[in-house]
């Protein structure tokens, strides 16, 4: 069952899995892992930027050269979930993000461990550049 949370003016909001899929219209998915755990398997459409790398960006004189242009570039406005292996550095990085002053993030619970358990299709290999 989906649970909410307030960090500064943003909401971040916990979901499982099986919650993420069924919505009408899920949110940009950014799996927080190493690069090499994304490519071993990860959720259709998740996007990689890893913890290490939102946790730099956070810093101003970093943020240029850590963050991608994609990531610099979303509106705060739009939503945004983040997932991991087993959900211990996304409500970390759903944390940063809300700081970054996105003002909506999905925390997947249970993380890609759980997505897996659930018979929920993933994908292999790395990203499109």
């Amino acid at each position: 069952m989906a649970s909410i949370s307030s960090f500064q003016s943003s909401f971040i909001i916990d979901l499982s899995p099986e919650e993420f899929v069924q919505l009408p219209n899920p949110p940009r998915l950014i799996d927080v892992r190493s690069s090499f755990e994304y490519a071993m398997f990860h959720a259709p459409n998740a996007i990689n930027l890893s913890l290490q790398r939102i946790l730099m960006g956070m810093f101003p004189g970093l943020r240029n050269w850590v963050l991608p242009q994609w990531f610099q570039d979303l509106p705060k406005n739009e939503p945004i979930a983040v997932i991991c292996l087993t959900a211990h550095r996304s409500p970390v990085a759903a944390k940063q993000i809300a700081k970054a002053g996105f003002s909506k993030i999905f925390n997947v619970t249970g993380g890609m461990m759980e997505w897996r358990r659930l018979g929920l299709t993933t994908c292999t290999g790395k990203q499109a550049a």
